[in-house]
């Protein structure tokens, strides 16, 4: 059976720590209880294994909310960029408002405080997506209005030379541009999202950071099981770095 790339290497990293610290006492006193997490052992693999599943709903979610951020993101710099004071002004109010509330402040709210406005309740992991995207969002629509103020003037010139409508401008000229000038600040954000996924952790959502709280819970090794967790977003965060860059550099060579 083929394994998922990250949980592979997140086990060769364990590993590695388990064949450098297994057993030992540092300078400290403190005796190392990498056999916790031991792949060799039934208990060590099992824990292992509990704690490599929350990958995929920290994926699932980081990329679930980079997306819905991304669109309203675009709405967002367009309306700024608007010829329309009122959608200029909802612009500028969204991202003052949502820059300023700290994400946890705003996860509690969306989790506890608006099902009882709306009536509807919310799952963890919907809370999580709709916290994360409207924080990020008005990152998101601070980035893509820049990236559009920054192509030039000539370009936008060039296309209603050729007789393309406004519309088709925007599409066929100046976003293309604009996503390639823009795609490390948009890396940059899926980074940040995927960190601050961990704080969806207190309303309960089996991600990475909860399954190492339930697991120091039954195991109390707080330092193993936490520097393993260190270790998988530290894989996770390279190896969306790593394609970001591999993205950039894809649509750099695009570029005649």
């Amino acid at each position: 059976m083929k394994r998922h790339p990250v949980g592979l290497m997140v086990a060769l990293a364990a590993l590695g720590l388990l064949a450098a610290c297994g057993g030992a006492t540092d300078g400290t006193g403190y005796t190392w209880g990498w056999y916790t997490l031991n792949p060799w052992t039934d208990k060590g693999a099992s824990n292992l294994s509990f704690l490599l599943a929350g990958i995929g709903l920290t994926l699932g979610l980081s990329l679930t909310a980079i997306v819905v951020s991304v669109v309203m993101g675009v709405f967002l710099a367009l309306s700024a960029l608007s010829n329309s004071m009122a959608l200029r002004s909802i612009s500028r109010v969204y991202v003052e408002v949502f820059r300023s509330i700290p994400l946890l402040v705003l996860l509690l709210w969306v989790y506890y405080g608006l099902p009882m406005v709306s009536g509807l309740q919310f799952g963890a992991f919907t809370a999580g997506v709709i916290s994360l995207a409207l924080s990020d969002a008005a990152f998101e629509s601070e980035i893509f209005r820049a990236g559009i103020q920054s192509v030039a003037k000539g370009q936008r010139e060039a296309a209603q030379t050729l007789g393309l409508s406004s519309r088709d401008a925007f599409r066929f000229v100046i976003f293309p541009q604009a996503i390639r000038i823009i795609l490390p600040a948009l890396g940059n954000q899926f980074v940040y999202v995927m960190k601050m996924s961990s704080l969806v952790s207190v309303i309960g959502l089996q991600e990475l950071t909860r399954r190492a709280n339930e697991l120091n819970v039954t195991e109390y090794r707080p330092l193993e099981i936490y520097t393993a967790l260190v270790v998988e977003y530290l894989l996770l965060i390279l190896l969306t770095s790593w394609g970001v860059r591999r993205l950039e550099k894809r649509l750099s060579s695009g570029v005649r």
